[in-house]
């Protein structure tokens, strides 16, 4: 199995699409070169910000088809997330993934009929992660999204390492840091848990992380990849001046609907993402006048580009 672990900033990126909410796969190439200008080096595609939940299995196999052409013309890793209520589907997602090259795939467990013990959220990890088994696979973990809750992540390694040989840890979208310094400090900290709350990243590498993966890095990469810079030189008050400037911006976007208020912000700055797609609602052109002033009133325009 190829060797991966996450570093720095992976971009959870969004799912291009045209006016209509039809796939636009043109806009991939100019989404990553926009991305990659801003010093990301890594995405993962098809997750919570890539709208999952709202494209068909074929959309997300054409996604994952595009992103493999695009990534290495842009010098950039590709970790396709493969989860799905239909664990078939998510198979063949991962399939596909692995097919094409992707250093990685996540999954979130099926959330509709959620897994009822440690045991079901193992085999259910297990029957997607053998259909990529070349491909590291990381348990993808967010219970603000899922509802999935009361399956600790370090017990979660402990107990499938043995049941998935690709397993190489946990994309930890969830707030809980204690369980988090737990599952990090299991088997010497082999196992690679990147971390997925944008607002508390400062305080997940006081607990051991190494690196992020995020929606905010979309548009916004430049505080946190100061935080890093500064943490590593021990500038306690400079990483937590720039870990400051990433709340504001999530408040901003979020009393608009975070979602298509993000894809709103990404088309403001050139990148034609198109809109979010229902339920997620967007801010008409007036709201998203109204969003640019607040963004541009706290600086936001001088902190990345």
């Amino acid at each position: 199995m190829p060797s991966f672990k996450f570093t720095g900033l992976c971009t959870a990126t969004h799912t291009p699409f045209h006016a209509d909410g039809a796939l636009n796969l043109d806009a991939v190439a100019l989404q990553a070169k926009f991305l990659r200008s801003h010093g990301i080096t890594s995405v993962f595609i098809g997750g919570t910000t890539g709208e999952s939940s709202s494209l068909t299995v074929s959309e997300r196999l054409d996604l994952s088809d595009r992103w493999a052409q695009v990534g290495p013309d842009t010098d950039i890793d590709v970790v396709v997330h493969v989860g799905a209520n239909c664990l078939t589907d998510a198979a063949a997602l991962a399939a596909r993934a692995e097919r094409n090259q992707a250093k990685a795939v996540s999954m979130i467990a099926p959330s509709y009929f959620k897994p009822r013990t440690m045991a079901d959220l193992i085999a259910s990890c297990a029957m997607v992660a053998q259909a990529a088994p070349r491909t590291p696979f990381y348990y993808y973990d967010i219970p603000g999204m899922t509802g999935i809750t009361g399956f600790p992540a370090d017990q979660f390694l402990e107990q499938a390492a043995s049941r998935i040989p690709n397993l190489a840890g946990i994309k930890y979208s969830n707030p809980d840091l204690a369980a988090y310094r737990k599952a990090k400090a299991l088997a010497g900290g082999n196992f690679d848990l990147p971390f997925g709350v944008d607002e508390l990243f400062l305080s997940a590498l006081q607990a051991g992380a190494t690196a992020g993966v995020g929606s905010t890095y979309n548009f916004n990469p430049g505080p946190l990849q100061r935080v890093i810079a500064a943490y590593a030189k021990g500038d306690l008050a400079a990483a937590q001046a720039e870990q400051g400037k990433v709340q504001p911006v999530v408040d901003i976007l979020a009393k608009r609907g975070y979602m298509g208020a993000a894809k709103a912000l990404m088309n403001h700055l050139g990148v034609p993402l198109g809109p979010a797609r229902l339920p997620n609602g967007n801010p008409d052109a007036a709201e998203t006048k109204k969003m640019i002033g607040e963004l541009a009133a706290i600086g936001f325009f001088s902190w990345n580009f």
